[in-house]
């Protein structure tokens, strides 16, 4: 009987065709990082337009009033009875005085507040309110700025008026809650509130997602070493999600600085430095454009366009700054 050959009685055992290694990425993945390199490169793109366009319209203002413009206070335009400019003054140092104060008070509110309802959320929520909460937070971060204007200008304003005169009465002598005359309503302090209270939802929301993202590992180690709860957060959550809570804060603190129509419809706009946090006086850059822009003619136009590009790059600053306090911090925090 003859048995078939098998390959094991072959002489010249057959072995398969070696691959081919490359690094050569499919389509599909160049697809991808093309779509996504646009995409960044697009939002650079845009700021430096938007920055190009603000210095070219505003060029002319920041040429003539030199560095006078941010250290300046006063912005009046002159006219004959012809309608023609006489004589102009543009000096923003008021309202980038009141664009600080009014976003440090919202963040100085705002940032406990946040910190504390994402512990809570992250920690200490049941799963079915947690989900509600979170859905309510949310909605809020969406609320359009006016909604908070009214609110604040019709509900807020007593309370905090209230609220006001009990910190003048009982830190008086700090200079900043002194005032005189007795005037708290349309106060940065007012606005600072309603600024709060609208960058909340914000610093929750991002402060509650770094929260969830602390290594489970670690969580399990605290309690497994007899930690309790609050030990674990204040050992292990904390530290681990600094960086992301201080990004939250300064996201909080540029979408303060930015506003416009919330700090318009509570604060009285006074072209004077006041560093006065409950005097009924101030104002901010995005205000002063909101005010202005409706009746400014041509030439003033430019100084609120200079104006625009002061407050740009001020915001780029404050994000700059928040970039490497993240690093920083959120190195540590691992």
């Amino acid at each position: 009987m003859i048995r078939p050959m098998s390959l094991l009685d072959s002489t010249h055992p057959i072995t398969p065709s070696p691959r081919e290694i490359t690094t050569e990425p499919r389509f599909s993945d160049k697809v991808f990082r093309g779509v996504v390199t646009a995409g960044g490169l697009s939002s650079l793109i845009i700021l430096g337009l938007i920055a190009i366009f603000l210095g070219y319209q505003g060029f002319e203002i920041l040429a003539k009033e030199g560095i006078s413009f941010i250290t300046t206070s006063e912005w009046s335009v002159e006219v004959d009875s012809f309608g023609a400019i006489t004589k102009t003054s543009f000096g923003l140092a008021a309202m980038l005085v009141g664009t600080i104060l009014c976003a440090l008070i919202a963040v100085f509110i705002a940032v406990p507040i946040s910190v504390a309802a994402a512990i809570f959320l992250s920690f200490y929520a049941p799963a079915s309110l947690k989900r509600f909460l979170v859905s309510i937070i949310d909605l809020m971060a969406a609320f359009p700025s006016i909604l908070f204007g009214f609110w604040g200008l019709f509900v807020l304003m007593p309370s905090a008026e209230y609220w006001a005169k009990l910190i003048n009465k009982y830190l008086g002598f700090i200079p900043i809650f002194e005032v005189e005359p007795r005037i708290f309503t349309r106060s940065p302090f007012v606005a600072g509130v309603v600024l709060a209270i609208m960058i909340i939802p914000i610093i929750t929301s991002v402060s509650r997602e770094i929260f969830s993202q602390t290594p489970l590992d670690r969580i399990q180690a605290a309690y497994a070493l007899g930690a309790t709860r609050w030990n674990v957060i204040r050992t292990v959550a904390i530290p681990y999600s600094r960086g992301g809570i201080v990004g939250g804060m300064m996201l909080g603190l540029g979408r303060a600085m930015g506003e416009t129509v919330a700090v318009y419809t509570v604060l009285n706009i006074v072209y004077q430095i006041n560093w006065q946090v409950l005097f009924g006086a101030g104002g901010n850059v995005a205000s002063l454009i909101l005010l202005k822009f409706g009746e400014a003619q041509p030439y003033e136009i430019k100084a609120l366009m200079a104006a625009g590009l002061v407050l740009f790059l001020l915001t780029l600053f404050v994000n700059f700054v928040a970039d490497q306090i993240v690093a920083k911090s959120g190195g540590k925090g691992r």
